[in-house]
C-alpha cells in the first residue's frame, strides 16, 4: 500500500454486542485523543508497556514522526474516543519480510472481539505491504491471549524464558507466536 492509501484506509466493524467501531491508521491529528486514551492505562497494564505511554511527550513524538514504512499504527474509535491501538513494526535487511505486532485495548473494550477484529485488519494491511511473517510476543501466563492468537492462525514457535523484564526487575516467560502469510513451498 502507498502511504496515501494507508492514511485513507477505513474499516467499520461491529462487535459481538452490536457496538460499531471505526478502525483506521493513526494520523498526526490523533494526538489529543491518544493522550486521553493512554491517560487511563492502569498501573498493572503500564508495567507491560515498552514505553511510558502516560508521558504526553511519548505520544507527541509518535504523532509527529509517523512513518508508515517503519511502523504502521492503527486505532479503534467509538464516537470520539480511541478504545484500541495496534501496530506493525517493520524490520530492515534480512528481516524485511517480517513485521512485529503489538496491541492494547481499553479495559472496557476487552473480551468483546475488538482485538480479533483489529488483528484481522492489520493482517490484511500486512499482506498489501508484502509482509510474509507477523510475529507477536505474549506473556506466557496470558494463556487466553495466546489462544486468541492461535485462533487467528498464529503458531506458538517457542517459549523464551525470562525474556520480559518488568520495571521492578521481575522477569517472566514470553511465548513467541508467528503467522505465515505466504506459504513456503517448492516451485517446479
Amino acid at each position: 500500500m502507498l502511504p496515501k492509501e494507508i492514511e485513507t484506509h477505513r474499516d467499520v466493524v461491529t462487535l459481538h454486542d452490536g457496538v460499531r467501531v471505526l478502525i483506521r491508521p493513526m494520523v498526526k491529528d490523533d494526538k489529543a485523543m491518544l493522550i486521553e486514551y493512554f491517560s487511563h492505562v492502569a498501573p498493572d497494564d503500564l508495567r507491560y508497556m515498552r514505553h511510558n505511554v502516560k508521558d504526553p511527550s511519548v505520544i507527541e513524538n509518535w504523532c509527529e514522526n509517523l512513518n508508515y514504512s517503519r511502523v504502521l499504527p492503527i486505532v479503534a474509535i467509538v464516537k470520539d474516543r480511541i478504545v484500541g491501538s495496534a501496530s506493525l513494526r517493520f524490520y530492515d535487511g534480512p528481516k524485511r519480510h517480517i513485521a512485529e505486532y503489538r496491541l492494547f485495548l481499553a479495559k472496557d473494550f476487552r473480551k468483546r472481539g475488538l482485538g480479533m477484529k483489529m488483528t484481522r485488519v492489520l493482517i490484511d494491511m500486512a499482506r498489501k505491504q508484502d509482509v510474509r511473517v507477523i510475529v507477536g510476543e505474549v506473556i506466557a501466563e496470558q494463556t487466553k491471549v495466546v489462544r486468541a492468537f492461535e485462533q487467528l492462525g498464529f503458531t506458538n514457535k517457542c517459549m523464551l524464558e525470562d525474556y520480559f523484564m518488568f520495571p521492578d526487575g521481575e522477569t517472566c516467560d514470553v511465548a513467541l507466536l508467528a503467522l505465515y502469510l505466504k506459504p513456503r513451498g517448492e516451485e517446479f
